[in-house]
């Protein structure tokens, strides 16, 4: 597997300010596989300095944005040619299946995000109160992009994309579980021939980041992660009046009427509920039946989650993969402890390596039954192939117990009446919701309510997301 000895920085590979690097472990083997340099804050300073310096007076930002869109067509034709090798980095580096296909999700992001930008309003002239007025939607400055470990570079593709497509550059800081994606694409922005400073990678882990987020260099934060960081993020940028975006976490709700097909809701939540081997902000992990029909729910699930494939991630009939790191396996199994405590019932799977693995930091996809909503298995986020299946008693209950959380971030309805499901979706409190199936599409919204974030990426209003506007009377 390749290692880095550089950052990027100022459009070339500089040299680190230190000698600290990150080792990066396949969560698999539990091995040391690569290599990169760790940044410090001197390393920020450059990064943000030369981004500064790209927007203040290079060509970015003053370019049409048809000729930015040119440059990112040649990003997304080097991102075309190299997709199979960074799906294969991100496996071995964070462990995520290679079935889950990241690599493509990211090619898709950055392909919808150029074809939105093709007759996005840049500048348009409209009636005023007293006369017309020139509106126009400038690039927001500096960005730091700070994103997770989890789909590196789907997450990646969601702030950069529509940040350089804006006319912003950008200091992107991956996550320690995970960075080697992230160089790997700098070496693609070289070839497609953006300014220096454009795009700037700086690998780090907590306090740096902190130091990045809180760097008076900056205009916007754009962060993915946990409720709490993201609490942090945000008072630190409100604390400057420093713009930002939050995706945060999620308990998202599927919730299954009796007239669901059954096949269709198991096969359909094998992707909803266990994607990433449950890593994912919005897996839909409380599954809400009725009492009616909630035995019947269950063992559809409980079969669905036996037939699992769980082995070697670069494998691609492995359906669920390791946790990203040991700390996130223990996380996992103490739910599932706790879940039992609480008065739950493992259906499926429990705590132990699954069968026929002797290392890697595995955990066996659980199904849990006889839980409330009111437990703590199915209150907080578990990031872990961990599914909890509630009980409710109509459709208002169903209702209620979906909204009854401090998340909103997915959601879906099963049911064979899809206006009944449509009515239903419209009264849950959450971002995004599937009918019959839950899935992003990057032509759409995405983003959260209540704890779950601010702002939204994807579709025309994640462009919106890194532009100021500017009225001008004539």
């Amino acid at each position: 597997m390749r290692s880095w000895d550089r950052l990027f920085i100022g459009g070339e590979w500089a040299e680190p300010s230190s000698s600290s690097r990150i080792d990066v472990i396949s969560p698999h083997t539990t091995e040391i596989v690569a290599h990169c340099p760790e940044a410090t804050t001197a390393d920020v300073d450059r990064a943000v300095q030369a981004a500064g310096r790209a927007f203040a007076s290079g060509p970015w930002p003053r370019l049409p944005p048809n000729e930015r869109l040119r440059a990112l067509q040649r990003l997304l034709d080097l991102y075309t040619a190299n997709m199979t090798e960074m799906g294969l980095l991100i496996t071995e580096e964070m462990g995520s299946p290679i079935s889950f296909g990241q690599a493509g999700a990211a090619w898709m992001t950055l392909k919808t995000m150029i074809s939105i930008a093709e007759t996005y309003p840049w500048e348009e002239r409209r009636p005023g109160a007293f006369g017309d007025v020139l509106v126009r939607r400038e690039p927001v400055g500096v960005v730091a992009a700070v994103v997770p470990w989890n789909v590196p570079q789907f997450i990646i593709m969601n702030k950069v994309g529509p940040a350089l497509i804006a006319g912003c550059s950008v200091v992107l800081k991956p996550a320690p579980e995970a960075p080697l994606n992230a160089l790997f694409l700098a070496e693609m922005v070289e070839q497609a021939g953006f300014p220096p400073g454009v795009f700037n990678v700086v690998p780090a882990g907590r306090e740096v980041s902190e130091y990045l987020v809180s760097h008076p260099g900056v205009d916007k934060v754009t962060f993915t992660g946990s409720t709490a960081t993201g609490r942090r993020v945000g008072s630190i940028c409100g604390s400057q009046l420093k713009r930002c975006s939050l995706e945060l976490g999620g308990k998202s709700a599927a919730i299954v009427l009796d007239d669901a097909d059954l096949d269709v809701l198991a096969d359909g939540l094998k992707a909803a509920s266990f994607m990433n081997s449950g890593q994912a902000c919005v897996a839909q992990t409380r599954v809400l039946a009725s009492r009616a029909n909630y035995g019947n729910v269950v063992d559809a699930l409980a079969e669905m989650t036996r037939s699992l494939i769980v082995g070697d991630p670069s494998d691609p009939a492995s359906d669920i993969g390791p946790l990203v790191a040991r700390r996130q396996q223990e996380r996992a199994e103490e739910y599932i402890n706790l879940g039992q405590h609480e008065g739950a019932k493992v259906v499926v799977g429990g705590n132990g390596l699954p069968s026929g693995l002797s290392r890697g930091w595995y955990v066996r996809p659980t199904l849990f039954a006889d839980a409330t909503n009111a437990m703590r298995i199915s209150r907080e986020e578990i990031f872990g192939p961990v599914v909890t299946v509630i009980p409710f008693d109509d459709i208002d209950d169903a209702v209620h117990i979906a909204n009854d959380s401090d998340y909103g971030l997915a959601g879906s309805v099963w049911t064979a009446d899809h206006d009944a499901g449509v009515d239903i979706a419209r009264r849950i409190r959450t971002g995004t919701l599937g009918i019959n199936k839950y899935g992003l599409d990057m032509a759409a919204p995405f983003g959260g309510f209540k704890q779950s974030g601010l702002g939204r990426e994807l579709g025309p209003e994640g462009l919106t997301a890194f532009v100021e506007y500017k009225s001008i009377t004539l």
